[in-house]
């Protein structure tokens, strides 16, 4: 599936049927491989937009996954960088990839840290966390957080109504909601429960300030706007 050494369709479809943590464990070996993993593109991006917003010391990559994100808190970070997951599968390939960084199993609602981090970020996980606790996931990283530290993360603009990655993304939804109602344990990963509007006011309610930076290499729509924002929350 996607590449020849991508996961196949039987892989994914076991992956599919399990829980979110057993889930990551199978795919870690060739989630590399897999449209899935953040692009280089959009991680480069990202590093530079945070560049102009530094500097910073100390930064935290949460739900680092196979740890991509972890080579932007290197290129941005003067101090110790630290990924968490829950996933001991895809730590063990962050491991290999990035052998001097801190990496943490931990569950992202439940932060073992104190606020010792400058800059957090975080790269494609948010479909993981229900609007309900999307609030917990804030709380969570503000806490972890110094006073003046930054939690990054870029978000796309959603696709035009009625457009066939509208379609796709909704349909893929509904065939996750009806696949947790019927079959356990559930495997939350939705992509439209994390809406620009809804998650500024979770953000500000948590604490943060928010701000919105262009991420202007990726482009803009045909009206003008980027086609994806750094979101930037400040831990006043």
């Amino acid at each position: 599936m996607f590449t020849p050494q991508g996961p196949s369709l039987r892989e994914l479809t076991v992956q599919a049927l399990s829980s979110v943590e057993h889930g990551y464990d199978l795919l870690a070996n060739k989630f590399d491989a897999t449209p899935f993993r953040t692009s280089d593109r959009l991680l480069t991006a990202v590093a530079d937009a945070l560049e102009d917003l530094g500097p910073f010391d100390s930064g935290l990559d949460v739900c680092c996954g196979t740890g991509a994100g972890l080579g932007v808190l290197r290129s941005v970070c003067a101090g110790r960088i630290t990924g968490v997951d829950f996933s001991t599968g895809m730590l063990t390939r962050a491991r290999r990839a990035h052998p001097t960084a801190t990496l943490v199993r931990a569950d992202a609602l439940a932060l073992p840290f104190a606020p010792v981090f400058d800059l957090a970020v975080s790269f494609g996980a948010f479909g993981h966390f229900v609007p309900a606790a999307q609030r917990t996931l804030f709380a969570q990283v503000h806490a972890s957080l110094r006073p003046g530290g930054t939690f990054a993360f870029p978000l796309p603009a959603p696709p035009r109504v009625g457009s066939r990655l509208y379609w796709t993304l909704w349909g893929f939804d509904a065939a996750m909601r009806v696949r947790n109602a019927l079959w356990h344990p559930r495997f939350v990963m939705y992509y439209r429960t994390f809406r620009l509007a809804d998650v500024r006011s979770r953000l500000e309610d948590t604490g943060f300030e928010v701000s919105l930076t262009p991420l202007d290499p990726l482009g803009h729509r045909e009206d003008g706007s980027p086609h994806c924002r750094l979101v930037v929350a400040r831990k006043s």
